[in-house]
């Protein structure tokens, strides 16, 4: 089949990938797990739980086919996804086992639908797409192992001091059991953590994005307990089992959430709760670089609000810390625990005098950015200035 035919047989299938894209992806994870349960150990079963990896990666294979012609419109794309596979250490041998599992769930999804020439088309494309991958990931385990104090895979660290810094946000401080020096990272990065949790069927990990400077000495994450939910099973046993002295097992910083290092605006970081993670890494980056610096901090109250202190420190205006209370307590007072009362709004940024040509960057829970989001479009920013995160499979947030 020559590269033409295999082109327009994607783009011609998208639209039924596009209806029927969830269904497969269902029945690709459910057969992935039964032919490979050891894949459980790197995957968020919890995501997996609530059916929002599915919806990713069907968007994913949409977009792929959408854009099958010009697969330059799927740069950010790849990178992103690449950061997280390389974070998580997916070797290029499991590109095969993803391949088969998911054109035998086109197959079963779409049955007499999914013709032999259908089926031979999406397997080349899954090839083609699968060695851009193997590719970009293998670049960056190499530029990995030949960093300063880099690696490929994991490594063991051990936890060596344990602050709490709300009622809800406790911060974990590791260092590598072997004694080497912690690898270099950027501001907003983040490390995919492994443990083991007694009594369950898998290992568990999870990415966690790094609090701290890059010139610390050691990883900082800062984890949210997820107290009464069942799906916070990982954060419940780092607040409530892990102690000083504990190891667990980690790999190298990723992601591209990062602080544009080419940009001479201002910035404007706005956290919702944990979301402050990546953006207080991502200040101390912007601070060295000299820019000017607005931290604006959405939280519940002052039981809740995390590292504000710490902020303060690194600005040098300490004025440029807002901080939003959407249900301050009875004993938190406007104008000394917090500025504004409520949800982020346009009013509450134009009060600030904030200029809406400055870069934003924004991270926390996805109404949050969702709202976020659409006071930044409603004010005009530009597209290319407005940069977020998300903990989690990627979402929609229009």
């Amino acid at each position: 089949m020559t590269k033409k035919e295999v082109i327009e047989i994607v783009k011609a299938t998208a639209p039924v990938l596009q209806n029927h894209g969830e269904s497969i992806t269902k029945v690709f994870y459910k057969r992935l797990f039964e032919n490979h349960p050891d894949l459980k150990d790197i995957f968020n079963m919890v995501h997996q739980k609530k059916g929002s990896q599915q919806k990713v990666l069907a968007n994913t294979i949409f977009q792929y086919a959408v854009h099958i012609d010009k697969l330059e419109m799927l740069t950010r794309t790849v990178e992103t996804i690449a950061q997280k596979h390389s974070s998580l250490s997916i070797p290029k041998e499991a590109y095969p086992i993803v391949g088969e599992n998911l054109m035998e769930a086109i197959k079963d999804i779409l049955g007499e639908a999914a013709t032999p020439d259908i089926v031979e088309a999406w397997t080349i494309a899954y090839g083609d797409l699968a060695a851009i991958f193997i590719h970009k990931e293998e670049k960056i385990y190499g530029d990995n192992e030949s960093s300063s104090n880099g690696f490929r895979g994991t490594k063991e660290f051990v936890i060596t001091k344990k602050v709490n810094e709300s009622d809800v946000i406790t911060s974990f401080y590791l260092k590598r059991k072997d004694g080497k020096p912690t690898p270099h990272f950027i501001g907003g990065q983040y490390i995919a953590v492994t443990i083991e949790i007694p009594n369950t069927s898998h290992k568990h990990t999870r990415n966690y994005s790094l609090s701290n400077s890059k010139n610390d000495g050691f990883y900082r994450i800062s984890i949210k307990k997820e107290a009464g939910n069942p799906d916070g099973i990982v954060s419940n046993y780092f607040h409530s089992n892990l102690k000083v002295g504990d190891t667990v097992v980690a790999g190298m910083p990723a992601g591209d959430f990062t602080l544009n290092r080419k940009g001479e605006k201002p910035i404007v970081l706005i956290s919702g709760g944990v979301g402050i993670t990546p953006l207080l890494s991502i200040c101390k980056d912007a601070i060295n670089s000299k820019r000017d610096v607005t931290f604006i901090q959405c939280a519940l109250n002052s039981n809740t609000v995390a590292f504000s202190e710490e902020i303060e420190e690194m600005l040098d205006n300490p004025s440029k810390l807002k901080k939003i209370f959407s249900l301050p307590l009875d004993t938190d007072k406007i104008g000394d625990e917090y500025d504004y009362k409520g949800f982020l709004s346009l009013d509450m940024l134009l009060d600030q005098g904030l200029d809406k040509e400055s870069e934003f960057y924004f991270c926390g829970p996805t109404p949050f950015m969702a709202n976020t989001l659409r006071i930044l479009n409603t004010w005009g920013v530009k597209n290319q200035n407005i940069y977020y995160e998300f903990f989690g499979p990627k979402e929609n947030l229009v």
